[in-house]
């Protein structure tokens, strides 16, 4: 006989071992014979019974006895499945109050994942489930993997599937060095609260000594915090470490607060032991945002530590930043389109001895008119003025300067730009002429330090129609130049564009000391142009590069290229740059290429490579690769990662890692 009750919400002894279980859906029970004891509030089933909610989970079992609220429960033959491919069956299962207890268990959340059978299972003499705890409990258990016993251990604990946090050890992974020998990491996560865990993991390596690492992450209301940290006492001696941290704390609406620390004990402890990612120096400080609908105002405050073994000089952080302050405030339109922006700069830079202290204020008023046949026409003039205190400061022209300089500069810009559209049922296409002639207060150079927030000039077409070409404040275009160039581009209704541009600076006024590998020229500079192509499916070339003015040889082209999809793709960078020591004397040609490749060789195989290849010096900085396969129920990868770099007493070393891990319903273990 089938018999239904709906509003047994009461036992449903598969919440001690389910996945969110909704235990106010209506619940069925089907069963050759059930007798239910009005008294005793008791179900008692003979034979065949079957127990399922509105969930889709389900239990079937032979002779079975079920108290109110499912407190206590006996059977026999027992199958339980907790979800798509969670599935846990029993000889005999009894439940006490917050114990269940299975014997002769099979346990799996690979249930029909694949043809070949079960991917995993755990078989075991007795399952104990803790309600209280949700720890699943295996004693004298075997791990299977298709039918082949992999692993013993007289017992096992793991949490159940409903459980989304729990403090315990994570799956170990394995890593080889030729330097430090095999390294096996043993993390453990422990879990605070919802929002507050951490990770701890001891490695321990067969030739240099343990070394721990700690991973900490809190979420707050209007914050976040993360911090990364490791260290060891090594054969030397010597304690190595490191500590990253990023803190985010919002202010309100209009406010944020970001502290951020990035040291280490050396220069060469974050590439030895793997903690590296190519950052050329590390950065620490804080950051307070303020912004509103017409302005904003930035403080930040920044202490370097460099690792580097060398650095080209005016090109890297040359000592601290205590403190940078920014504000910038735009107007209304005063009137038709004209508008004004104020902009404040306060800089403190020391380090060794030597000090900058700097404030800037510029005052700006710019006018965008469109007048007839779609001509767009843009007028600004500005005014700013800088004062410096220079402490043991160098000067660009070798001299050592202690006082105050200051200076007055006025400048002004008119632009010309005029967009012609033709549009198409398939391409629609834009063609703009565009040029613009800056107008600048001349300064002498010596008015300069070689400690600014200035890295010189390189002439693209990025900074082409730019107020100030060169990067950050300190340095001055000084005189007056011109800035044309076309923009020709296409885009169809699926969102393909093609676009180019070649454009072209002149100075009017005589540049000292150019770089000569800056692109700029006295008269006419060299030309700057971009090409780019993207499908929006399967291909994205873009390229910019720069030709000479004399002859139009190529002086300097970076191009990036994707081809295919996420899964399938080829990713190539490339950067070639011809470099001169002066206007006569070639110096070594930068010329590299970054890469990568990824191939889905079935739909849980693949394989991935990427690669940093300098063929000025004809070798890898460096390269990595893995194997990954991902499983619904469990995933493996071994991969390689090759450093070539040699510096202090850090010589290039070959890593290679090897991770496993089980998955329940998508969440790894």
């Amino acid at each position: 006989m089938k018999f239904g009750l709906a509003f047994l919400t009461l036992f449903f002894p598969v919440a001690s071992f389910a996945i969110d279980i909704d235990l106010n859906a209506p619940k069925t029970i089907k069963a050759d014979k059930i007798e239910y004891d009005f008294k005793s509030e008791t179900i008692k089933t003979t034979g065949k019974t079957e127990i399922s909610n509105r969930s889709g989970q389900k239990m079937t079992l032979t002779d079975s006895y079920l108290t109110k609220n499912g407190k206590n429960l006996s059977g026999n033959d027992i199958q339980i499945s907790l979800g798509k491919h969670v599935y846990l069956a029993s000889d005999n299962i009894t439940r006490d109050g917050d114990i269940t207890i299975a014997r002769d268990a099979t346990f799996t959340a690979c249930k029909n994942c694949d043809a070949y059978g079960e991917a995993w299972e755990i078989t075991a003499k007795k399952v104990k489930h803790n309600l209280d705890s949700r720890m699943l409990a295996f004693y004298n258990m075997v791990f299977w993997t298709y039918d082949f016993p992999i692993l013993w251990l007289p017992y096992f604990d793991m949490p159940d599937p409903g459980v989304k946090h729990k403090t315990g050890f994570l799956t170990p992974n394995l890593e080889s060095t030729n330097k430090m020998g095999t390294q096996i990491n043993i993390p453990f996560y422990a879990y605070i609260s919802d929002t507050h865990d951490a990770t701890i993991t001891l490695s321990y390596l067969t030739r240099e000594n343990p070394l721990f690492q700690l991973e900490h992450r809190l979420n707050a209301p209007h914050s976040e915090f993360r911090t990364r940290g490791s260290f060891t006492h090594n054969r030397e001696g010597e304690n190595r470490w490191h500590i990253f941290n990023d803190d985010i704390i919002e202010l309100g609406e209009n406010a944020r607060a970001t502290v951020f620390l990035e040291r280490a004990s050396d220069k060469t402890y974050l590439q030895k032991y793997g903690f590296y990612n190519e950052q050329p120096y590390l950065d620490s400080g804080g950051k307070v945002e303020i912004f509103g609908q017409s302005g904003y105002v930035i403080a930040d405050a920044h202490i370097f530590q460099e690792l580097r073994q060398s650095t080209r000089r005016y090109s890297v952080p040359d000592g601290n930043i205590l403190p940078n302050i920014r504000g910038v405030y735009q107007t209304a339109p005063m009137f038709a389109a004209t508008y004004a922006t104020f902009m404040g700069d306060i800089l403190g830079i020391s380090g060794d001895g030597v000090s900058t202290q700097r404030v800037i204020g510029e005052a700006r008023v710019t006018s965008p008119w469109t007048i007839w046949g779609g001509n767009r026409l843009t007028a600004s003039v500005a005014t700013r003025y800088d004062i410096y205190n220079f402490n043991n400061a160098e000067m660009i022209d070798g001299e050592i300067y202690s006082g105050i300089k200051n200076r007055f500069l006025p400048s002004g810009y008119l632009e010309w730009g005029l967009p012609l559209f033709r549009p198409s049922t398939s391409w629609t296409q834009v063609i703009e002429p565009r040029a613009r002639l800056t107008v600048m207060q001349h300064t002498r150079k010596s008015q300069f330090a070689t400690d600014n927030d200035s890295v010189g000039a390189l002439l693209s077409d990025a900074t082409l129609f730019s107020n100030n070409r060169f990067s950050g404040l300190d340095l001055w275009e000084n005189g007056t130049f011109a800035d044309y160039g076309m923009r020709w581009s296409a885009f169809d209704s699926n969102g393909k564009t093609i676009e180019a541009f070649v454009g072209q600076s002149y100075d009017f006024t005589k540049r000292e000391d150019t770089d000569p590998n800056s692109g700029f020229r006295n008269g006419q500079s060299d030309y700057v142009a971009r090409v780019g192509y993207n499908n929006m499916e399967w291909l994205n070339i873009y390229t910019r590069f720069r030709l000479a003015q004399e002859n139009l040889a190529l002086r300097h082209t970076e191009t990036n290229f994707v081809l295919g999809s996420p899964r399938n793709f080829i990713n190539i960078g490339h950067i070639w740059s011809r470099q001169f020591y002066d206007a006569q004397t070639q110096a070594e040609t930068i010329h590299e290429f970054a890469g990568g490749i990824g191939i889905q060789i079935t739909n849980r195989w693949s394989v991935r490579w990427n690669a940093i290849y300098n063929a000025t010096n004809e070798m890898f900085q460096q390269h990595n690769g893995a194997l990954y396969y991902e499983h619904p129920c469990y995933y493996l990868s071994f991969g390689y990662r090759r450093d070539n770099a040699v510096k202090e007493d850090y010589q290039g070393t070959t890593t290679f890692q090897f991770r496993f891990g089980i998955s329940v319903d998508g969440k790894h273990y």
